[in-house]
């Protein structure tokens, strides 16, 4: 079935309705779908200026990198959410460089960064949506920072497990020690330490690629107390 990029864009966008006929038409023209494996990187800092991405299908990571390779993560991008940060060319006020991974199997609606430049200089819905866009994402990495640098280790992991329980609204998370780490932006050695705590404190059940929450309470509690 041929992908209806109108109707997608119709449904996604708040600005649609606000440019012209001719607006659309050319839109549409410079957007087009990209699929990525998981694992795969969509963006990376050397990489070309890719443009805006809205996830039609999978999920994407955000993520800074050290130079001896530890990781990050600032947000992630799911479906019917849109990216910005892939679009920093257009953008002066974007000073910094980040990572983009697919963290499932993905598809993405690309609109390329030369087209957004003409039309957000022309429509001011188009920028408006831009700019909040990356102001939210700026929202999401300043309480990422908050969390790396005013919390203890055990509340940040807590945070996280009772986050991805009340996300995936499962109690068996299916996630590795090292995808986690990446997560916290620590080390795979403190997380199966601090895990294995939980677990010696009945709040975590560990089996290879998993975590099971067995006392969600315990973990909320851990998480919430100051």
């Amino acid at each position: 079935m041929e992908f209806n990029f109108q109707q997608y864009f119709n449904r996604t966008f708040p600005f649609w309705n606000r440019i012209t006929d001719s607006q659309k038409e050319e839109y549409i023209q410079n957007s087009f779908l990209s699929n990525f494996k998981k694992g795969q990187f969509v963006h990376d800092p050397m990489g070309q200026c890719f443009g805006m991405l809205t996830v039609y299908k999978g999920q994407l990571r955000v993520f800074i990198q050290s130079e001896n390779g530890k990781e990050v993560t600032l947000y992630r991008i799911d479906e019917g959410e849109t990216c910005t940060l892939a679009t920093s060319c257009i953008m002066d006020e974007i000073t910094f460089d980040v990572f983009i991974e697919a963290t499932r199997d993905s598809t993405l609606v690309v609109t390329n960064s030369s087209y957004l430049n003409r039309i957000s200089e022309d429509n001011v819905y188009v920028q408006n949506f831009i700019y909040k866009q990356t102001t939210e994402k700026f929202s999401s990495v300043m309480w990422s920072m908050q969390q790396i640098l005013f919390l203890s280790f055990d509340k940040r992991l807590a945070s996280y497990l009772y986050d991805e329980v009340i996300r995936t609204n499962e109690s068996s998370l299916v996630v590795t020690h090292d995808e986690i780490a990446k997560e916290l932006g620590s080390a795979r050695e403190v997380v199966s330490r601090m895990l294995k705590y939980f677990q010696k404190e009945g709040f975590v059940i560990l089996e290879r690629g998993k975590v099971e929450i067995v006392n969600k309470d315990a973990i909320r509690k851990i998480a919430i107390e100051s």
